[in-house]
């Protein structure tokens, strides 16, 4: 399990994206947001980042507690379909 906490913001982002990228890369990996307090359209992007290294390397991610502006950009941009929330999420 990744868990980024915190802001995930523009600026904060860039220090988050090699340690998810190689979380994705060696195996199944689950992604839990439930302790981001700040996520902008960075976050989302970071996700599809993840989400590509994750496939690429033969491996499943799934997202655990998406927050509510992420999952409102998500609808927003058309890529919520893309998005493999944990069932309940």
């Amino acid at each position: 399990m990744f868990a980024p906490a915190g802001e995930l913001t523009m600026l904060a982002a860039p220090a988050f994206l090699e340690e998810g990228r190689q979380r994705a890369q060696r195996g199944d990996l689950v992604v839990d947001f439930s302790q981001v307090t700040v996520a902008d359209s960075a976050a989302l992007a970071l996700l599809l980042d993840w989400l590509r290294a994750a496939r690429a390397a033969g491996h499943r991610l799934s997202v655990r507690a998406l927050p509510e502006g992420m999952a409102s950009l998500a609808r927003l941009y058309g890529i919520e379909s893309l998005l493999p929330l944990e069932a309940g999420a």
